[in-house]
């Protein structure tokens, strides 16, 4: 799915106070769950190598702040998980408390193979130095309460073509990774679901929500069998817009754009839009 802007989410802080007996920790704990969540993207695979994850706890500017979570490192190929799959990175317990950011650490072996069947490097220079990070607003993590964030990697704005680069040239050197990731509270639980037809147009759907900080748009691809659905939107009226990404076959007719209107998404509901003709 595409990313505009950071929501608003809770998060975690450290882990439960020593001297606490397992029943007071249990009492007193909350559990953080950390996923990762993609739409379909140009390329036959996108792999990752994720190598670290980290909370930042303190104030923003604090270098002493960051809490390395109980991650196990992978390589994740995240157009595996579209349309409501996500892959479960982390899953821990926190005591209650506030969160700044979250950081992702990249290794060397991150990789795209493109629609030419080849492999391609992806150059992560920042995932592997500093890090990618993401800043949290309003993070509290409440007792005894499970949060999932959702970490929704936008495959069409992260990988990025050198102009410069041409068949023939280094594959290593084609792929750029800047990565663009929208950060959502999963227990917001909001969103679309549907299907178009005919699947062949294999549209990109975009999810449009007016908001005091401008449009909030969030996007997907239905798969080959028409379907799509979009998780994680705050309740309110949306804009649902349809652009095929494919061309209809000769002498049948032309796939066109399609916008809908006055869609209402209620929290801990996935609103049904039923088919949307194409043609």
């Amino acid at each position: 799915m595409k990313i505009t802007r950071l929501l608003p989410l809770a998060a975690v802080a450290l882990l439960g106070l020593a001297g606490c007996s397992k029943s007071d920790d249990a009492a007193n704990t909350s559990k953080l769950e950390v996923r990762l969540m993609d739409a379909p993207g140009d390329f036959q695979s996108v792999v990752l190598d994720v190598r670290q994850i980290e909370v930042h706890l303190k104030d923003e500017g604090d270098p002493d702040g960051w809490k390395t979570l109980n991650f196990s490192p992978q390589v994740i190929n995240v157009l595996e998980y579209v349309n409501g799959r996500s892959a479960l990175l982390v899953s821990d317990d926190f005591a209650p408390g506030d969160l700044k950011e979250i950081r992702l650490i990249l290794g060397p072996n991150s990789y795209v193979v493109g629609r030419d069947g080849q492999q391609y490097d992806l150059k992560t220079p920042s995932g592997q130095t500093s890090g990618v990070k993401l800043k949290l607003e309003k993070a509290t993590l409440k007792q005894r309460e499970t949060f999932q964030l959702l970490l929704d990697f936008d495959v069409a704005k992260s990988i990025v073509e050198r102009g410069n680069w041409k068949p023939g040239n280094d594959k290593k050197e084609r792929y750029l990774l800047k990565p663009v990731i929208r950060v959502v509270a999963q227990d917001l639980r909001g969103g679309i679901v549907g299907t178009v037809s005919p699947a062949a147009a294999r549209p990109q759907i975009l999810a449009i929500r007016s908001s005091i900080l401008g449009p909030d748009t969030v996007s997907t691809s239905a798969d080959a069998s028409g379907a799509y659905q979009i998780g994680g939107l705050p309740a309110g009226t949306y804009r649902v817009e349809y652009y095929p990404s494919a061309t209809s076959p000769a002498n049948q007719p032309a796939y066109r754009n399609v916008i809908r209107t006055g869609i209402t998404v209620v929290n801990e509901q996935m609103t049904p839009l039923g088919n949307t003709s194409l043609n």
